[in-house]
């Protein structure tokens, strides 16, 4: 069944809220779209930004005139207000049709709308707000079934009793944002690197979000889907504020190249005036094992000829630094875990 919501009678200027939160919930409840008589682009892009975070097909319309659009209707059309049948005696039969139109007022509605309908439905016989009455429309229509959608959206909101809990699909968000082959599969390196690296300084002692260095090391390129350039970090970064994501993500995002790049040489560099030296532990983590992950896992000798090559010596000694001081930390020279790896 094919089920699309009409939003009549939207003005901008005073509907812009409540028009949004009709097609949030229409999303939200398993209607393949909603279609709005008033041309908004603001509201198209807005909802379009929740499916591109969220997930699904759901479909946006605006500035469609209802009297063309339902002449070609060839499903059911069902026309919500508060003085129609009660929604309990009519839902069964409703069930059955192939596709439904479902035509929700922001103004008073004219005539012929009670004419068209196939089925004028009320959510109840008292004044009340048109969302509450879609979402208790949906909800019967599917029998609570929306619960059980699966949006395979980036963003995934997890229940819980208490707090907030969100799981991010990086690798999605990899492969929305155009990344190549390559570069995930050079992220997915880094963060194998990146966690065994985690679970050895976990070991000694060290506390550490291991949750945090996964994210950041499977994004921490994906700016690369813009360029390959320094600015890779400035575009991941735009990224991840893009998504939401973590502050502690984004610092993994910005602080990820080489082993540190201080206010001179951003500028130097071309990049916008700050520091962008690993700070936390995580950070350091997913700096370092990017360090020793070209297309393969390498030694630190390897990498330290390559900065040399590229970066100079005062990269090079900041290399040797960071390696020292996760070692260290970790109770282990991070080339015998590198070793183990390859």
């Amino acid at each position: 069944m094919a089920i699309v919501v009409y939003r009549y009678g939207h003005r901008i200027a005073r509907d812009k809220r409540i028009t949004t939160h009709v097609a949030l919930v229409a999303r939200a409840f398993s209607a393949d779209g909603i279609l709005i008589d008033t041309k908004d682009e603001k509201i198209e892009e807005n909802i379009k930004k929740v499916n591109e975070k969220f997930g699904g097909n759901f479909f946006i319309k605006s500035g469609i005139p209802w009297k063309e659009y339902f002449k070609k209707w060839n499903g059911k059309i069902v026309h919500l207000t508060m003085y129609g049948e009660r929604i309990d005696k009519v839902i069964d039969e409703i069930r059955k049709s192939k596709d439904l139109l479902i035509v929700v007022g922001a103004e008073k509605v004219p005539k012929e709308f009670y004419e068209l309908a196939d089925y004028n439905v009320s959510i109840g016989n008292q004044p009340h707000s048109e969302v509450a009455a879609l979402a208790i429309f949906l909800h019967f229509l599917l029998q609570g079934k929306w619960l059980e959608k699966d949006f395979n959206g980036v963003v995934k909101i997890i229940p819980c009793k208490k707090g907030k809990k969100i799981k991010y699909n990086c690798l999605k968000i990899l492969e929305k944002e155009g990344c190549s082959k390559a570069v995930i599969e050079h992220c997915m390196k880094v963060k194998k690197l990146a966690l065994e690296i985690a679970r050895r300084l976990e070991k000694n002692g060290i506390k550490i979000d291991m949750e945090a260095i996964e994210m950041g090391a499977l994004l921490h390129d994906v700016g690369r889907s813009k360029t390959h350039g320094i600015m890779h970090i400035i575009e991941g970064i735009k990224i991840a504020r893009k998504y939401g994501l973590p502050e502690k993500v984004v610092g993994i995002i910005k602080r990820h190249a080489g082993a540190g790049i201080d206010e001179d040489e951003a500028v130097k560099l071309g990049l916008p005036r700050d520091d962008y030296t690993p700070r936390t532990i995580e950070e350091m983590v997913v700096a370092h094992a990017d360090n020793l992950v070209g297309y393969k896992y390498r030694m630190l000798e390897d990498a330290i000829r390559e900065f040399k090559r590229k970066a100079g010596k005062k990269a090079v000694l900041k290399l040797k630094e960071l390696h020292k001081k996760l070692s260290n930390l970790a109770g282990i020279d991070i080339d015998k875990i590198v070793e183990e790896i390859k």
